[in-house]
């Protein structure tokens, strides 16, 4: 009986490091940085930049990852009135909104008001907008690298400098 126990003893026990063998294969397969230690800050603290291809009155922090080549979470801040016509991204797409009030629109379907506490998941490729009505604050996560894509009425892909123009907003350059 006592060899039984010490075999299931030793089961377990290979078990589990090979589920932690797996996580850590998976955790660096993905490029993540395993060395990253706690993050803590203050929205008081944040230096807000602008993101090339955005509005100039939505800029953003990126708070984890990088969102030129990988996963991210990014906080945003919009003013009122600001508009990011119709788009999609590459990556999934996750809103939470902080502050404010802002409406978002899927291609299709009816405007949905989001407020403080908000969250809305947009699939990689779905098409949308995103109108800010009071000042905002949100959080955006993409699970890939950050893009946008500008589209017309016909569906056709534009460019951010023709896309905002039809809604009188500009865009940021990105840096030469």
């Amino acid at each position: 009986m006592r060899q039984i126990q010490k075999i299931a003893t030793v089961f377990r026990l290979l078990t589990v490091v090979l589920f932690i063998a797996i996580l850590s294969i998976s955790t660096l397969a993905q490029g993540q940085d395993t060395s990253i230690h706690s993050i803590v800050r203050n929205l008081s603290e944040i230096k807000f930049a602008p993101f090339p291809g955005l509005p100039t009155n939505a800029p953003g922090f990126v708070q984890t990852g990088d969102p030129k080549n990988g996963s991210s979470i990014i906080l945003g801040k919009m003013d009122a009135g600001c508009i990011i016509p119709w788009h999609w991204h590459t990556p999934n797409e996750h809103l939470m909104v902080v502050s404010g009030v802002a409406t978002i629109q899927m291609k299709g379907e009816t405007p949905m008001t989001l407020r403080a506490g908000s969250f809305a998941m947009m699939p990689a490729h779905h098409v949308h907008q995103f109108r800010c009505m009071e000042d905002c604050v949100l959080y955006i996560y993409s699970d890939a690298a950050f893009d946008i894509h500008y589209i017309n009425e016909q569906g056709m892909e534009i460019s951010p400098d023709e896309a905002l123009k039809a809604v009188k907003e500009t865009t940021i350059k990105e840096p030469q």
